[in-house]
């Protein structure tokens, strides 16, 4: 019966694939002319989520922009003074003027609305229509500043040191070009003032420039230093550029895959090329064993089939768990999470063809002689890397007790970690400390509101149910209740342009600094109110029907938790003044909470999924259950050493760290599987049964020789990584070192805890009624 072996098509027909392979390259580059970015926030969930439907819904209701920047003017000696007023009223005409700029909505000393009364008539305009001219005119405006609540710490700081300009943008418009166009004008100011921009549309789309700029930039450096360390294990530099060629191949398929689906890349998937890159390096196993092989054959076909022979096991059931690891994702509901689950999964298959068609057609090419000289150190007894395993294996191996006792202490306090683990994500964070946002925003938390917006809609089943002196007065409690939080800079809702109006009607007597008695007078005042202001002015804070009210809240905070503080003291507020109305929150803070806590869930149904797909893959591979369990150990091992000083030293647990906890699984349990088929392999072929002396010698041939192919790749793989430390984004920081310390400590865990592990259950694991090794071809024997 007719078997196809792809390995030997390959060999037989090496131009022929080569060739299919460049072809094919060349066929997905012509996709990355069309390369768009996404980092939209709102585009984390389904556009059918609940929370985007009902922002959605909110925004058209109240007359909302999506975005909005905040710019801040700051003098240490006061910026009511002309010269300052002079270059706020010059900035802001700049401001209005730009492409994206909702214009008509700007608010800021020049353009808010201001609520005066002149001979008992209400009166509403610029608060100031040009820059003052004189020192009285400074001081009018100081009075009109600070007698007006509405307008302290919402346009000028209590210290009267810092001013805010209020920036809502046009659909569609790009947040960092409208804030670099921001820079651009007040830098053309000279003076003693500092100029801040913040905003969540600043962060985001400053982000997304920066993810773009980093993926063409990490992906050669990444695959520079991996060429360099390929080239010191083996060299040589045929092999190094096959396994760079391959690499470079499977990542332009699987990103021109996605380009060509029509995906935007966001956040994860800009980190997929790195990602692809280290996974490649699962075919280190097959230079490797390849070195050996040739050593002891010195006939280079030969040394391919018996190579391919001995690893094809191992190497295609690592590409399963990988690929599984990913294919996990998506099942999630953070979109990005699954469009980069999908990318990696679909991209490990391309690199595990390649695996058994590329490499072995490229070595067919590479001269003999070369591989000769390359192979002369090769030697499990010779090579220091190997005596260095060897006797690592060999602690374990011996005193299977006391390395088992140290694991377990270990665990006791990376478990005490784990407790401390905060889940939140930040995109403000997500910038270091030292960046031009985070010191904007910053500053113009400390100084003003808060940069960071959300809403409550208050909703009844009654017309005019707003304009209700109850109502008003419910609102206004619900406000005086939120500011005691200290996450809360400042609120605002319709009711205090009702207690504003009713204030200056009366003469400005403080006395009237409250809520009219009659459900008439609100609603007069409401209907004078909107014959003079801006239209937004009062859509943002009532629909048309007065049954619904808007509450802004700003927050000194873009954390998810600040947010949870806001809904738990409406929740609570509302219970104890109960109103025959709803409350639900709203806006980009609401939405970010949501958000958070859908990365929580994802978490745990990912690790869930993750530990039952792993484990049925193993129990596969091994055609064992209690090998399995054995094989598990390092993997779950390692992830909770990093999972506890993650706790420990207090980094916040973001949507991307959390994605790396789900494809530890795939990742890292690649080297139990190498290590125990290889061991049942070397037990097999050496035939002395399962005593204790042939078990341990085994076991220290297996840390001293395929051990070396597993240190080898974790140090490509964290070599790949390692270019991420060194980003000016901290997700990418965090998963660099994430991923750059699980595969060294899972590789190290490995070789040390399986030799004790199997010691230990020496008896359990060999007395298993299923099959102890895997079927494989006839082998030569190794040394």
């Amino acid at each position: 019966m007719f078997q196809f072996s792809l390995v030997e098509f390959s060999l037989r027909h090496p131009k022929q694939v080569i060739w299919a392979t460049v072809a094919l390259v060349l066929l997905f580059l012509t996709q990355f002319p069309r390369i768009a970015t996404d980092t939209n926030p709102k585009h984390m969930l389904p556009e059918n989520s609940d929370v985007r439907v009902w922002n959605d819904e909110v925004d058209r209701a109240f007359a909302l922009y999506e975005d909005t920047i905040v710019v801040g003017v700051k003098n240490d000696a006061g910026v009511l003074n002309r010269e300052t007023l002079a270059r706020i009223a010059r900035i802001t005409g700049a401001i209005l003027a730009l492409p994206g700029v909702a214009s008509r909505d700007v608010n800021g000393f020049t353009t808010i609305t201001n609520v005066t009364a002149e001979a008992g008539t209400l009166k509403v305009g610029p608060l100031m229509p040009g820059a003052p001219q004189s020192q009285a005119e400074v001081e009018a405006l100081r009075g009109a500043l600070f007698g007006n609540p509405l307008l302290v710490d919402r346009v000028i700081s209590k210290d009267g040191k810092t001013t805010a300009i209020h920036v809502p943008l046009e659909k569609g418009a790009n947040g960092a070009v409208i804030a670099g166009n921001i820079r651009e004008i007040v830098a053309k100011e000279k003076g003693p003032e500092r100029y801040y921009v913040a905003g969540d549309p600043v962060a985001r789309d400053t982000f997304g420039a920066e993810m773009f700029k980093l993926m063409g930039i990490f992906s050669p450096v990444a695959g520079m230093i991996m060429f360099i360390a390929i080239q010191l294990m083996f060299r040589n530099l045929s092999l190094s550029f096959t396994m760079m060629g391959v690499a470079m191949a499977a990542i332009i398929i699987s990103m021109g895959s996605l380009i060509g689906a029509g995906y935007p890349v966001h956040i994860m998937s800009s980190m997929a090329p790195v990602f692809l890159m280290a996974i490649a390096t699962d075919s280190i196993h097959i230079f490797n064993e390849f070195y050996f092989r040739y050593r002891e054959k010195r006939n280079k076909l030969d040394a391919i089939r018996e190579t391919m022979a001995a690893v094809s096991r191992p190497v295609r059931y690592t590409a399963l768990a990988t690929t599984a690891g990913f294919a996990v994702l998506l099942f999630m509901n953070i979109v990005p999470v699954q469009v980069f689950g999908g990318l990696i999964a679909f991209g490990t298959v391309v690199l595990r063809l390649f695996s058994f068609s590329l490499i072995p057609a490229i070595l067919t090419f590479v001269k003999e002689e070369k591989i000769a000289r390359a192979v002369e150190k090769e030697s499990a007894e010779l090579n220091r890397t190997s005596r260095f395993l060897r006797k690592l294996g060999e602690i374990g191996a011996t005193r299977p007790q006391a390395t088992a006792l140290a694991g377990l202490i270990l665990v006791a306090v990376a478990i005490a970690g784990t407790t401390k683990i905060h889940v939140n994500n930040n995109l403000v964070a997500w910038f270091k400390e030292s960046s031009e946002i985070r010191i904007a925003d910053t500053a113009m938390n400390q100084a003003l509101g808060g940069t960071s917006l959300g809403y409550l809609v208050m909703q009844a089943n009654e017309p005019d149910f707003v304009k209700r002196p109850e109502t008003m007065r419910w609102l206004e409690g619900l406000q005086r209740h939120l500011e005691t939080l200290p996450v809360v800079g400042k609120t605002f809702s319709v009711a205090d342009y009702v207690k504003r109006i009713n204030r200056v009607l009366h003469d400005d007597d403080q006395k009237f600094d409250t809520i009219p008695e009659t459900q008439d007078t609100v609603g007069q005042y409401l209907f004078l109110f909107s014959m003079s202001a801006k239209p937004a002015d009062l859509d943002n804070v009532v629909d048309p029907t007065f049954q619904k009210a808007n509450l802004w809240v700003q927050m000194k905070s873009w954390d998810a938790e600040a947010m949870r503080q806001v809904t738990h003291a409406a929740d609570s507020y509302q219970k104890t003044h109960p109103l025959a109305a709803t409350v639900k929150p709203a806006g980009i803070a609401w939405f970010n909470l949501v958000w958070n806590d859908e990365v929580l869930g994802d978490l745990v149904l990912g690790l869930g999924l993750a530990l039952v797909v792993v484990f049925v893959i193993l129990a596969l591979d091994f055609r064992s259950a209690r090998w399995a369990l054995v094989a598990y150990v390092p993997l779950l091992f390692t992830i909770l050493l990093i999972y506890g000083v993650v706790g420990f030293v207090g980094k916040d647990f973001d949507m991307p760290l959390s994605v790396m906890s789900t494809l530890s699984l795939g990742m890292a349990v690649d080297f139990s599987i190498h290590f125990i088929s290889r061991f049942r392999q070397r037990l097999a072929e050496t035939g002395g049964g399962t005593s204790e002396a042939a078990v341990r010698e085994a076991l220290l041939w297996t840390a001293a020789r395929p051990g070396k192919g597993i240190l080898r790749n974790a140090l490509l793989f964290a070599a790949a990584f390692s270019v991420m430390l060194a980003a000016p984004l901290t997700p990418y920081m965090a998963v660099g070192a994430f991923i750059v310390s699980m595969m060294l400590l899972s590789a190290l865990l490995t070789i040390l805890y399986l030799p004790a592990l199997v010691m230990i259950g020496r008896n359990w694991l060999f007395d298993d009624p299923k099959p102890t090794a895997n079927p494989a071809p006839a082998i030569v024997k190794g040394d």
